[in-house]
């Protein structure tokens, strides 16, 4: 058993590609050992901006002996009379690679046939990894990839070196015009002379002492421990932002931070502006002080120490200076206008081709929102509409402002900036920021009224809009990212506990995309079944059975609070030990009713029961039914399923004695209304005839 090491050097790649494409190249290296028979350990991924590494444990020296049953032709084909092969035989005999003596005759379940046991070959496991490894070097995968020279292979940046070893064995393949060996370049500019490595398990510790952290937890843990100490020094803390740590800690091979200062005029500029400057263009880390106010301060990491890191720092303050000169002039300019100017200016701004303008949408999400707040439970609702008339005019007023025309990403921020400058009501501004969100799975939901129905308006307009054009997701593609919008609804929904008609919202949403009332129809339908999905995907994730989450919603799904009561409920429910036998109960009452096919309600007639177990199933249904109608006006859904399963054993006696499609029409009409009776206790909790 030897370790693997392949080592990939190339010119800088950049932070986001790293992890991915080593996580794709583990597998793939790890499924091809797998396929060929060779046994190994566990295997680890370690990587800079100058090199991608892969190490696997443990690899055996060679494939394991693997032995395999050939079937060839009948034996009265492959022998004659006397016993003796045939050409049939002799034939079977190269083909498997034996002598025709090694033949073996086995009874089978079609008769007597010639077999042969072969025992394939095993080669080593070295020469396997150096025939596959070119091969699988140049199939990982990058977001954009590059050819060099003349060269016709690509990658994402030029490859530079190559090593291979198992154990303490050269491997040898070649990638473009690049050979293997065993020789490692440390750091490009403090050891760039070639340093032999003898032996794979070495090479984490020859790497470092040629300047090099290849470990990514170490070289990230050795960042945030510098870039504390140096804030801690300065009376000042890092401003938190840990994917900005991620990208730096992969943007050098050996972290070597450093403090600038830029002047106090600057902080007169948002804060969102300054630390997106600093963070975007030039990643350096903000920092502030006790309060979480913004300091004149910043740190630069870099990847080479120099002697006068002084002189360094004075580079990095000059460049800057420039960022934070041009995003004071945008600021000021911005500040020559006002959110209302600049919402006039969305009129020019197109939302998508076929749905209108920036302007329009704002529009529509005016007639949402206000919709929204008068059938929301949200106290004051007068000035609940007050607020939401300003904030859907003025939400996306901030997309044609200088600031965020040049850092895209402050939209929302800049313009909650804005507003409070400005003066607007405080939930107003904390709306324009906070009506973007999730902006990312688990990320933070609106938090005040204003922001939750604002968000809500913003995302269902879009969802409508979209379909009311066929701009429909399908398989991978989602370009509008609609699927993340309809889980924004459903989370913010259900975080909030807003009961009102779904079907009514959407409707609503589509009034001014759809006029055609047949279409409208089939497109509510379409957004229904399109948020239903994503309610399953958050369910399930959540931890609920799919089976009760698929059954809560067959049966309605137009309150999504209420839906979660039920779901939870019929998943409690499904944790007892005779839920079993009482799902089957239950969909045998509701699969009957679906037989039945009537779709116009039926009286019972208790003077055409004939057996003592109809009127039994009848008073118990009365003794329920009310109780249970009572319990789902609260939401009690638990106490609701439990009445409802104290009438099992009534049910049973009935379908034991009693033939319910009986020759009789109004006796069997009858008895199917009794069973309607019951599935009408359960109808809009759960659909149990798909469990």
């Amino acid at each position: 058993m030897n370790t693997l090491l392949i080592e990939i050097g190339c010119e800088e790649i950049p932070a986001g590609y790293i992890v991915p494409a080593l996580t794709v190249f583990k597998n793939k290296i790890l499924a091809a050992l797998t396929k060929e028979r060779i046994d190994h350990g566990e295997a680890k991924i370690l990587g800079t901006p100058r090199r991608l590494t892969l190490m696997v444990a443990n690899v055996a020296d060679t494939q394991k002996s693997k032995t395999s049953t050939l079937s060839g032709p009948p034996e009265k084909v492959g022998f004659d009379a006397k016993g003796k092969p045939t050409i049939a035989a002799q034939k079977f005999a190269e083909k498997a690679g034996i002598d025709v003596e090694k033949i073996i005759v086995a009874d089978t379940d079609r008769g007597r046939y010639l077999t042969a046991v072969v025992e394939e070959s095993c080669e080593s496991s070295a020469a396997i990894l150096e025939q596959m490894m070119t091969k699988q070097i140049l199939a990982i995968p990058f977001p954009k990839s590059m050819r060099w020279g003349s060269l016709s292979i690509s990658f994402a940046r030029p490859i530079i070196s190559l090593v291979g070893l198992l154990g303490n064995r050269v491997l040898q393949f070649t990638v473009g015009n690049i050979n293997s060996s065993n020789q490692i370049f440390g750091h490009r500019f403090m050891s760039p002379e070639p340093v032999t490595i003898e032996t794979a398990d070495a090479y984490e510790a020859l790497v470092e002492s040629t300047n090099v952290i290849v470990d990514f937890d170490k070289r990230k843990q050795m960042l945030v421990d510098e870039i504390q100490a140096l804030a801690k020094e300065h009376e000042s803390q890092i401003l938190d932002d840990p994917d900005l740590v991620d990208i730096v800690a992969n943007l050098v091979e050996y972290p070597y931070p450093v403090v600038g200062r830029f002047d106090d005029e600057f902080l007169e500029v948002p804060d969102e502006v300054l630390i997106t400057a600093m963070r975007e263009h030039q990643k350096y880390f903000a920092l502030v002080d006790e309060k979480n106010r913004l300091k004149p301060l910043f740190i630069a990491v870099n990847n080479t120490k120099a002697k006068n890191m002084n002189l360094v720092a004075r580079g990095h303050e000059k460049v800057l200076r420039a960022r934070l000169s041009d995003a004071k002039f945008f600021y000021e300019v911005d500040c020559e206008s006002s959110l209302d100017a600049f919402a006039q200016k969305l009129k020019n701004v197109t939302f998508q081709a076929k749905l209108g303008s920036v302007y329009e949408k704002t529009r529509r999400i005016a007639v949402l929102v206000d919709y929204l707040a008068q059938n929301s439970s949200y106290a004051d609702r007068d000035a609940l509409k007050t607020k939401l008339a300003r904030a859907a005019k003025i939400c996306k007023a901030d997309l044609v402002s200088q600031v965020v025309i040049e850092f895209t990403k402050l939209q929302g921020l800049i313009g909650r900036a804005y507003a409070i400058k400005a003066g607007e009501d405080p939930e107003v501004a904390d709306a324009i920021e906070q009506h973007y969100r999730p902006i990312q799975s688990g990320g933070k939901l609106p938090e005040n009224p204003t922001a939750v129905l604002l968000a809500i308006a913003d995302k269902l307009d879009t969802i409508c809009g979209c379909f009311s054009v066929d701009l429909i997701p399908t398989g991978g593609a989602d370009p509008y990212a609609l699927r993340r919008l309809g889980i924004g609804i459903i989370q913010i929904i259900q975080a909030e506990n807003l009961v009102f008609s779904l079907t009514s919202l959407i409707e609503k949403g589509l009034d001014r995309f759809v006029s055609d009332t047949s279409k409208k129809k089939d497109v509510v339908q379409q957004v229904k079944r399109f948020l239903k999905n994503r309610m399953v995907n958050i369910m399930t994730d959540q931890g609920f059975s799919k089976e009760a989450v698929n059954s809560a919603l067959a049966a309605s799904f137009d309150n999504i609070p209420d839906v979660h009561l039920r779901v939870k409920a019929l998943d409690n429910l499904r944790k007892e030990a005779d839920f079993e036998p009482l799902a089957v109960t239950f969909k045998r009452v509701e699969n009957i009713q679906k037989k039945a096919g009537y779709t116009k309600a039926l009286e019972v007639d208790i003077a055409l029961f004939e057996h003592a177990a109809e009127t039994n199933l009848f008073e118990a249904w009365k003794t329920v039914a009310s109780t249970v109608e009572s319990l789902i006006e609260k939401g009690d859904y638990n106490g609701a399923l439990e009445e409802i399963a104290s009438l099992r054993p009534a049910v049973d006696s009935l379908f034991d004695d009693v033939m319910v499609f009986a020759d009789d029409e109004a006796i069997k009409n009858n008895r199917i209304a009794l069973l309607a009776s019951v599935s009408g206790l359960f109808k809009n909790i759960a659909d149990f005839s798909i469990i």
